[in-house]
């Protein structure tokens, strides 16, 4: 009989592995894997130009996705118990979960605003003056908005740059959009229950014995 139960408790612990990991570890390696790029491209296109808004540069995207990464690490660690008998171990839950949907928002915004610029860009007419970049859309209209990048000392290099930038984080924005809402759906689809978090114990009880026997 507890050959069978181990048999039954093996099965039950593969039907909830993916690619022979835990399938919770392995979304939170794979939005660690994303929000670090998302992160480090971010700066980096905050150093190409010092007027480039927040919204150009989404490092902070990539700061919430790993951060999400984060929790769902200190989630992994935390022994399971079934039922969610510990308030420690449902709060890191519905926490993960939050901030998930939390980092899904914020990449589907920074997908947005770097679709946005990049549309922009390819309409661009530029020309250095001052050690800036000065662009328009129409050359024609006098009192057609003009975007300026400062700190730049060839035009063509930044805008060529810059348009790299952007179609990264355009890239691993939406992929990290969509891991967080494959998250959100596996945790909320299984109720916060079904998959493990940390270590599971499986006590024989004496009262289960003897109901087998009856």
């Amino acid at each position: 009989k507890k050959a069978k139960g181990d048999s039954k408790t093996g099965q039950e612990e593969e039907s909830h592995t993916c690619c022979g990991c835990r399938f919770p570890l392995l979304l939170a390696l794979l939005q660690l894997a994303l929000g670090t790029p998302v992160t480090v491209l971010g700066f980096l296109m905050a150093g190409i130009s010092s007027s480039l808004l927040v919204r150009d540069t989404p490092y902070w995207a990539g700061i919430i996705v790993c951060v999400v990464s984060l929790v769902g690490f200190v989630m992994l660690c935390i022994s399971y118990q079934p039922d969610e008998k510990t308030c420690v171990q449902f709060t890191v839950k519905l926490m993960y979960f939050l901030l998930s949907a939390l980092a899904l928002v914020a990449c589907v915004l920074a997908v947005a605003f770097a679709a946005h610029h990049y549309l922009q860009m390819t309409k661009f007419t530029c020309d250095t003056i001052l050690e800036s970049c000065q662009c328009k859309l129409d050359t024609a209209d006098p009192l057609g908005r003009t975007f300026i990048y400062e700190d730049a000392v060839d035009c063509d290099s930044l805008t060529s740059m810059l348009n790299l930038y952007l179609l990264l984080q355009m890239a691993l924005n939406l992929v990290a959009a969509l891991v967080c809402l494959l998250t959100c759906f596996v945790m909320w689809k299984h109720r916060y229950q079904v998959f493990y978090v940390g270590v599971r114990f499986h006590p024989l009880t004496v009262t289960e014995g003897q109901k087998q026997k009856v």
